[in-house]
């Protein structure tokens, strides 16, 4: 499994703007083929800066949405609402500890 962690830093008056993005293609991301969950986070001290978590089951899956029509779309939508540089991790779970 991939775990896929979006940062993206919004102009604060812009915020709403994203979730109303967000809102609209939320369910679609969740059932795009290869996607096994979907979380928005919202950093604990900054109010315009948010996170996508995602979960693909391979690393193929993520790059196919990342080709799609769904993305490009949304992704068209959402940066122009960024003030700074988004970033992206793709990371692999290496221990869980309880």
């Amino acid at each position: 499994m991939i775990n896929r962690i979006v940062r993206l830093s919004f102009e604060p008056k812009l915020v709403n703007d994203f979730l109303a993005v967000f809102e609209n293609s939320k369910n679609h991301i969740a059932n795009f083929p290869g996607c096994h969950g979907l979380t928005l986070l919202q950093d604990a001290n900054y109010s315009n800066i948010y996170y996508t978590y995602s979960l693909w089951l391979n690393e193929s899956d993520l790059e196919k949405y990342r080709n799609s029509e769904l993305f490009e779309t949304t992704w068209a939508a959402t940066k122009k609402m960024f003030n700074a540089k988004p970033m992206a991790f793709s990371t692999t779970v290496n221990q869980i500890v309880k």
